[in-house]
């Protein structure tokens, strides 16, 4: 069973950054790609940031784009999310998602394993 645990979240002042780390335990050989998503109570989960494991193509929303960078490094089994330039708008819950699946990057219905979620405030 794979496991996924978040970390790296916390407050930060507008303009400042942080970095995310997703490690991965357990194994599921068919995992393709890996993503980062973000929810604010009450709103639905957004896409932020996806790498495929083969060839690591990435993709971005494109509220994040140019600030965000998603990496990974598979030997420790840990992806990644630098986010620079943080804005208020960008406080939320970040989630990290694996998915063995086909169809849009930017679709929480096709990731099938998800971590618990590290918290993300920016104050302005």
């Amino acid at each position: 069973q794979v496991q996924l645990v978040e970390s790296g979240g916390g407050s930060v002042q507008a303009g400042g950054s942080l970095r995310l780390s997703c490690v991965q335990s357990g194994l599921d050989y068919s995992i393709n790609r890996m993503g980062w998503f973000r929810q604010i109570s009450g709103k639905e989960r957004e896409a932020v940031a996806g790498i495929w494991n083969a060839g690591g193509f990435t993709n971005y929303a494109g509220s994040v784009k140019g600030r965000f960078t998603i990496s990974q490094d598979i030997t420790k089994a840990t992806v990644y999310l630098q986010m620079n330039s943080l804005q208020p708008e960008d406080a939320a819950m970040y989630y990290c998602a694996a998915s063995n699946q086909g169809g849009g990057w930017n679709n929480p219905t096709r990731y099938n394993y998800w971590g618990q979620g590290t918290q993300v405030t920016v104050s302005s």
